[in-house]
């Protein structure tokens, strides 16, 4: 069907992939410790929507276009290293939020976590070469709808990713509710969370594009 091939060796490699610990469950465990599970809720779907860019770009050939420009692709990686390096630097001066204070600005910091984890995604040029490897080996090369095969195939790696994302949040949720008491553990997990960020910011600096 749409020239997908072993779509269950697909299913299984995308599981391992969305399994194997990286900065994406990292943001989505320290979300779920500073503003429980609707906090990590909102980094796992951010990040889906952030992923789900570069699968209609692999669809559409924009990937491809961005991947073949050598001045495209350093806009994007320059722009997309400053805004994590700018975003980690927030989070190491911000206030801790205890839990007891998690009740009135909930939703603004919850929209906040989203839009972090959609851009932290699709400014980063290293998830769009991920999908340029990884889905076209599932897809017949003589496939007369390779664009919608790449977006069925990026859908599902993506849902299962999200759903994954979404049990780690509660996990880490539930594990962290006494943490999230002690103002302590909470700057500990903001000064984590910005060194992450400067740390993937600093990789998509000097990432090339081969």
């Amino acid at each position: 069907m749409l020239g997908i091939h072993e779509i269950w060796l697909f299913i299984l490699s995308g599981v391992l992939l969305n399994i194997t610990p990286g900065p994406d469950t990292v943001y989505v465990i320290g979300r779920s410790m500073q503003l429980g599970w609707r906090g990590g809720a909102a980094a796992a779907l951010g990040i889906s929507c952030g992923c789900f860019f570069h699968v209609a770009g692999a669809a559409i050939g924009l990937s491809a276009l961005l991947m073949a420009s050598s001045t495209a692709f350093s806009i994007l990686k320059l722009v997309g290293a400053a805004y994590l390096v700018v975003t980690g630097l927030q989070m190491l001066w911000s206030r801790p939020v205890l839990a007891s204070a998690i009740d009135e600005p909930v939703q603004s910091s919850l929209r906040r976590v989203f839009l972090q984890g959609v851009f932290t995604n699709t400014l980063n040029p290293k998830v769009a070469l991920f999908f340029l490897a990884f889905l076209p080996q599932f897809v017949a090369g003589d496939s007369a709808h390779k664009p919608l095969a790449f977006l069925t195939l990026g859908l599902i790696f993506i849902c299962t990713g999200t759903l994954w994302c979404l049990v780690l949040a509660a996990f880490a949720a539930k594990a962290a509710h006494r943490l999230r008491s002690s103002e302590g553990a909470v700057a500990w997990v903001n000064r984590a969370l910005g060194g992450l960020f400067i740390y993937l910011g600093i990789r998509v600096a000097m990432l090339e594009t081969r």
